[in-house]
C-alpha cells in the first residue's frame, strides 16, 4: 500500500534566491537598455514590456503553476514531452515559422512572439533523461541502460541544434547530462572521458565552422583582433576594469552606450561590473552559487530518484549557463553568447527559467527534510 505524501511549504531559501537574483536582473537589464533610449524611445518600451510583463510577470505565473502540479507529472509525460520540444526546435526550419537571425537559424515567430525553441529543449531533455535514469536506477548493465541510451539521446539533439547551428545549447544540454550520470552512479573516470569526447568534437566542429575557431582563437588571444572577434572581450574587459572596487554608480555606465554589443543581452554583466564595481559583481556570483548549494540539497533530499535526477539536471542548466555568461565576458572562457539566467534580455527565456524553477521548488514540497 502507497503512502500518500502532503505536500509542504516549498523551500524559501531557493525561491528568495529566485526572486532576488530576478530583480538585480530586472534593476540591471532597465539600466543596460538605456542606451536603446537614445536611438529610439518605441524600441527602448518594447523591450522593457517584453522582459518585465512577458518575461518577469508572465515567469511568475508560470513558476506559481509549476509549484503546484505534482512533478510527477513530468515523470508520467517525459517522453511526449521531449518529442513535442524536439519537434519544436526542428521547426525552426519551417518556412514562415523560424527565421534567421545574427546568421543562425534558432528562433520562431508565434503570434508576433519570437523565441529559441532550444530553450525549451533544455528542459524537456532533462525531463526525459532524469525519467530514462529513474526507471534503469536498478539496473546493472551500465552501457547498455545508461551510457548507450545517453548517446543517442544527445545525438538526436546535437543534430537538432548543430544545424541551427546552436553550439552552446548542446554544451549546457551535455553538462546537465554529465551531473545526472554522475548523481546516478557513473564513474568520474567515464564522465572526464565524455567530457573529453565532447571537446574533441568541438575542435573538429570549429575546423569547419570558421565562428567556432575565431572564438577559440579569440580566447587564446584576447588582442588578437580587438576590432573584429575579439571586440567584444575587450569592450567587455574595459567596462568591467573602469568599474574598479565600487562601480561608477546604476545608470552611469558609458560601455552601453555604442561600445558593448547587445549590453541588455550577452553582454549584461559587464554593465553590471561598470555599474557596481568588483563588490556587485563579485556578490552576483556569490548568490548563483548559493542558488546552486540550495537547488542541489534539493536534490539530495528528494523523495524518489526522479525528482533528484530532474533538479540535478535543471539546476545544472540555470547555474552551467550563468558561469559560461560570466566566464567568457571576464576571459575565462571562450565567448559562447549564451545569455545570463534571470538577468540578460530575453522574456521568453526568463519566463522558461522562472518556469524550471518552479519545478524544483515542487520537487522541494515532496524532500525527506527541511
Amino acid at each position: 500500500m502507497s503512502v500518500v505524501v502532503k505536500p509542504k511549504q516549498f523551500d524559501t531559501y531557493f525561491f528568495g534566491l529566485v526572486i532576488l537574483i530576478s530583480v538585480i536582473g530586472i534593476i540591471s537589464f532597465v539600466s543596460a537598455s538605456l542606451g536603446i533610449l537614445a536611438q529610439s524611445d518605441a524600441k527602448f518600451y518594447g523591450v522593457l514590456f517584453a522582459q518585465i510583463v512577458l518575461g518577469f510577470v508572465g515567469g511568475m505565473a508560470l513558476l506559481w503553476l509549476a509549484i503546484k502540479i505534482p512533478y510527477h507529472f513530468w515523470r508520467n509525460n517525459a517522453f511526449v514531452i521531449f518529442i513535442i520540444t524536439l519537434l519544436l526546435t526542428l521547426s525552426v526550419f519551417v518556412p514562415h515559422l523560424g527565421f534567421r537571425h545574427g546568421g543562425a537559424r534558432r528562433w520562431i515567430s508565434i503570434a508576433g512572439v519570437s523565441f529559441q525553441p532550444a530553450e525549451i529543449l533544455k528542459l524537456g531533455f532533462v525531463t526525459y533523461f532524469a525519467a530514462w535514469l529513474a526507471w534503469t536506477s536498478k539496473k546493472k548493465e551500465e552501457f547498455k541502460y545508461k551510457l548507450l541510451p545517453f548517446t543517442v539521446m544527445l545525438g538526436l539533439v546535437a543534430g537538432a541544434l548543430l544545424l541551427q547551428p546552436d553550439t552552446k545549447s548542446l554544451i549546457l544540454i551535455t553538462a546537465a547530462a554529465c551531473s545526472m550520470l554522475f548523481v546516478s552512479g557513473v564513474s568520474w573516470k567515464k564522465i572526464i572521458s565524455i567530457v573529453v569526447v565532447g571537446l574533441v568534437g568541438i575542435l573538429l566542429l570549429a575546423l569547419v565552422r570558421p565562428y567556432l575557431m575565431s572564438r577559440i582563437k579569440t580566447y587564446i588571444n584576447p588582442s588578437s583582433d580587438a576590432q573584429g572577434s575579439s571586440y567584444q572581450l575587450q569592450q567587455g574587459l574595459i567596462a568591467i576594469g573602469s568599474g574598479g572596487i565600487l562601480g561608477r554608480g546604476l545608470g552611469q555606465s558609458v560601455q552601453k552606450f555604442n561600445y558593448l554589443p547587445e549590453p541588455q543581452g550577452d553582454s549584461i554583466y559587464a554593465v553590471i561590473g561598470e555599474e557596481f564595481g568588483f563588490i556587485g559583481s563579485a556578490l552576483l556570483v556569490v548568490l548563483y552559487v548559493f542558488l546552486a548549494i540550495r537547488g542541489y540539497k534539493i536534490a539530495i533530499n528528494s523523495r524518489d530518484m526522479f525528482g533528484q535526477y530532474l533538479v540535478v539536471g535543471i539546476v545544472t542548466v540555470l547555474v552551467s549557463q550563468s558561469f559560461l555568461n560570466m566566464a567568457s565576458l571576464v576571459g575565462l572562457f571562450p565567448l559562447t553568447g549564451v545569455p545570463l539566467v534571470f538577468v540578460s534580455q530575453g522574456g521568453t527565456s526568463l519566463a522558461i527559467a522562472l518556469f524550471a524553477s518552479g519545478i524544483v521548488l515542487n520537487v522541494s514540497r515532496y524532500q525527506k527534510s527541511a
